[in-house]
């Protein structure tokens, strides 16, 4: 093996380890103290903010989606419960924009990252544009676009038992038995004497076992692409002086699918490696606030225009945030 591979399977490996012990800490870290703010914050309260429909709507819908740590499907079943509460629609829009982009998670890995100054500029970004959208779609009168069975509790069947599953939602357990699912779930007898911190720790270690093959994944990639792939090669196709990138990466995001929590990493190797750092952040905002998954899901709750309109919005943002980095970082 000649002295150059091993070189690159050196840096690798340190780009694996420095990665791996880093964001694990600060997804622990992160997780914990969200999982005790929402011990005050539960999905029933912002429920009912968002159903109030005041002015403040908008502000508070998205500071409310960035203290959730949603990725953009599991935004879903919450979303249908904001509906069937009848949550007013520019709120719940921004809410719907804000959730899977602004959650604590991914502003800690792009502090980790990148550093505090480019956490700060994409949070802003993602935060207006959450905001005048879900302002601009309800002007537009584009709830018009919502499928009227999705306002709709569904229908109680079988031995008539309820059960309670995602954020508000309602539906038929098996015969005389009740049982609490998802958002809205109840603690069982031991869980009540169990310790709060315990329970909060309990599950941000669950969360973390389900992040940990993205996380991995997106850990690998970058240490691979940081040892072994050349810096020109990168920068020829997605430096800063390639106009296309930016589009480009916005637009493959979408059906890419990867969760931020493996597409940071994955990022910071790019960077390292000289793409622009807009074309990362098009990535980022593509991939992390939409998906084919998520359109899919949509399909039940929302009619082709609102789900074009969707679109538009996140591609929009990506591409937007890209330029000013080009611009202004």
């Amino acid at each position: 093996m000649s002295p150059e591979t091993i070189q690159m399977f050196e840096d690798a490996l340190g780009m694996f380890a420095f990665l791996a012990v880093e964001l694990t800490l600060l997804f622990l870290a992160i997780s914990y103290l969200v999982g005790v703010l929402q011990e005050f914050i539960t999905p029933e309260k912002i429920q009912s903010i968002l159903s109030s429909r005041k002015g403040k709507g908008y502000v508070i819908a998205a500071l409310l989606g960035a203290i959730t740590p949603f990725c953009s499907c599991s935004t879903i079943p919450f979303l249908k419960g904001l509906l069937r509460a009848r949550a007013g629609f520019g709120p719940m829009m921004v809410f719907l924009f804000s959730s899977p982009l602004l959650n604590p998670v991914i502003i800690g890995l792009f502090v980790i990252t990148f550093g505090l100054q480019v956490a700060v500029m994409y949070f802003s970004v993602a935060l207006v544009v959450s905001v005048t959208a879900g302002f601009v779609l309800e002007k537009l009168g584009f709830e018009r676009y919502v499928r009227e069975e999705a306002y709709q509790q569904p229908v109680a069947s079988g031995c008539g038992a309820a059960a309670s599953t995602g954020c508000g939602e309602t539906v038929t357990s098996s015969c005389g038995e009740t049982t609490s699912t998802g958002c809205g779930s109840s603690d069982t007898p031991a869980q009540a004497v169990e310790s709060r911190w315990v329970r909060i720790w309990k599950a941000t270690w669950k969360d973390f076992k389900q992040v940990v093959p993205y996380l991995l994944l997106g850990i690998c990639l970058g240490s691979f692409i940081y040892g072994f792939i050349p810096t020109d090669l990168i920068a020829k196709y997605a430096g800063d002086a390639t106009w296309y990138a930016i589009p480009v990466a916005a637009v493959i995001g979408i059906p890419l699918y990867i969760r931020a929590e493996a597409v940071i990493p994955l990022s910071a190797a790019l960077v390292k490696k000289g793409m622009a750092l807009g074309s990362v952040m098009a990535l980022i905002i593509g991939s992390a606030g939409a998906s084919l998954t998520e359109v899919i899901l949509l399909k039940a709750i929302f009619k082709n225009q609102m789900i074009a309109a969707f679109l538009f919005v996140i591609l929009s943002m990506a591409i937007l945030a890209g330029l000013m980095f080009n611009l202004f970082m």
